[in-house]
């Protein structure tokens, strides 16, 4: 149990620290990390961005309210805290979807990220077939009951990867998984379908 617990803090640190590193870049326009030459990246970001907005705006609004109406300086400072960091996470939370990409890289083999949630590597090898469509539900790297993984964005996906064998991962909170079937969000899901096929078929 406290070894689970550490393992969760752990990861909980890290994905902070990617965060804060993802809000940099994308303030100082770095450019999508980890995408090498040959490379290309294959955002997904784009669905999410005007729910993210909203929700910080609504986050700022919420901060300055509290700040304002709130008399105890004890509540009124951790609230302030609390809304200030909420700001940040979301911020960062978008960056991070932002500046890293699911990656095509040169090889063929296929890098499903969600921000710094989510990191899976399949090789070009283990990919079976590409279908591209769009499915709701999920949660962002939850396994499903038939053994796939979702890695959604605004609760839906646009392309389905079967594998020939399954992959192991990692999930948000550290524990390790594997599956034979990754949903994934992509922006114009039939071009990367067809441009992942035509990778496949090139390392064949």
């Amino acid at each position: 149990m406290i070894v689970r617990v550490l393992t969760v803090l752990r990861r909980l640190l890290v994905h902070e620290a990617l965060r804060c590193t993802s809000t940099v870049r994308w303030v100082a326009r770095r450019g999508p990390h980890a995408v090498r030459a040959g490379a290309t990246a294959l955002p997904y970001a784009a669905e999410q961005a005007f729910l993210m907005y909203t929700m910080i705006f609504v986050s700022v609004i919420e901060t300055i309210v509290l700040a304002l109406v709130i008399p105890w300086p004890v509540v009124h400072l951790t609230l302030l805290v609390l809304g200030i960091w909420s700001i940040f996470f979301a911020v960062g939370l978008h960056a991070s979807c932002v500046v890293r990409p699911h990656v095509l890289e040169a090889d063929g083999s296929l890098r499903v990220r969600y921000g710094a949630l989510v990191d899976i590597r399949i090789p070009a090898g283990s990919i079976a077939s590409v279908t591209a469509h769009r499915q709701e539900g999920g949660g962002t790297g939850k396994s499903q009951e038939d053994g796939s993984v979702v890695v959604g964005v605004a609760g839906q996906t646009t392309l389905t990867v079967e594998l020939t064998e399954p992959v192991a991962y990692t999930r948000p909170l550290g524990r390790k998984a594997s599956t034979g079937v990754v949903h994934l969000h992509v922006e114009d899901a039939r071009t990367v379908a067809a441009l992942l096929r035509s990778a496949v078929a090139e390392t064949r």
